[in-house]
C-alpha cells in the first residue's frame, strides 16, 4: 500500500531546510537584482505582454499554489500541445513527440509559441528565477521535486503521487542527472530517492551541480 501525503522530514529537519531556503533565496534575490532588471527589459522589448507568467501548480500534499516564471511564450498561447505531450510522456510514450521528427524527445524542442528572449532564458533556466518569491512565501524549496501542473497530476499513477510528499523545488536531483533526457518514471524514482534520503549536504551538492548545468544550458527546453 502506498501512503500519500506524509511528511518525510522530522520537525528539526524541516526547520533546517526552511532556514537554508530563506538564506539562499534572500541572498540570490539581492545579488541577482540587476540581472532581473535586464531580463525584464528584454522581455518587454521582445514581445507584448507582462514580464511574469503566473500559473497554478501542485505543491506539497496536493495543495495548489500560484507559481511564477519570467514569461517566455507569446501571450495567449494554447496549452493543448503541452497537455497532449505530457499525457504521452507520463504514460511512457516519449516517442509521441511534438518536437523534431528525427528522434524522440522528452520536451517540446521546437515550439513557435516561445519568444526569442524566451528561448535564451529557458536554455539557461533563468526563467525560473521568479520562483525565489515562491520559496520566500513557503510554497517551494530551493531543492525538491519540480511542481507539476494540475492536468499532469491527473495522469499520475498512484506511486507517482509520492513525489508530492515534499515541497517542490526550483532545482532537483534529476535536473542535475540528465535533466530532460530522462523518462518520466526514472525522474519520479530520483525524486523519491531524494525525498527518502534528504540531507542538507545533499541539497548543497545539488545546488552546486545546478550552477554549471545552467551555465552550459544542457538539455534545457
Amino acid at each position: 500500500m502506498v501512503t500519500l501525503f506524509r511528511s518525510p522530514l522530522s520537525s528539526g529537519a524541516r526547520i533546517v531546510k526552511r532556514t537554508s531556503d530563506l538564506l539562499i533565496a534572500t541572498l540570490a534575490l539581492t545579488l541577482l537584482s540587476p540581472l532581473w532588471l535586464l531580463i525584464a527589459l528584454l522581455i518587454k522589448l521582445d514581445s507584448r505582454g507582462p514580464v511574469f507568467y503566473k500559473q497554478e501548480r501542485v505543491g506539497m500534499d496536493g495543495r495548489i499554489f500560484l507559481f511564477y516564471k519570467f514569461r517566455s511564450m507569446q501571450v495567449g498561447s494554447d496549452d493543448t500541445p503541452h497537455r497532449e505531450y505530457q499525457r504521452a510522456y507520463i504514460n511512457g510514450r516519449p516517442d509521441s513527440n511534438l518536437g523534431d521528427d528525427d528522434r524522440p524527445v522528452f520536451k517540446l524542442r521546437t515550439d513557435d509559441r516561445i519568444t526569442r528572449v524566451g528561448r535564451l532564458v529557458r536554455k539557461t533556466s533563468l526563467d525560473e528565477l521568479p520562483q525565489l518569491f515562491n520559496v520566500v512565501r513557503g510554497d517551494m524549496s530551493i531543492v525538491g521535486p519540480r511542481p507539476p501542473i494540475p492536468y499532469e497530476v491527473e495522469n499520475y499513477q498512484l506511486w507517482h503521487r509520492k513525489r508530492l510528499d515534499m515541497k517542490p523545488g526550483i532545482t532537483g536531483l534529476w535536473q542535475v542527472s540528465g535533466r530532460n533526457r530522462l523518462p518520466f518514471d526514472e525522474m519520479v524514482r530520483m525524486d523519491l530517492y531524494y525525498i527518502e534520503n534528504w540531507s542538507l549536504l545533499l541539497d548543497i551538492k545539488i545546488v552546486l551541480q545546478t550552477l554549471p548545468v545552467m551555465w552550459r544550458g544542457e538539455d534545457a527546453y
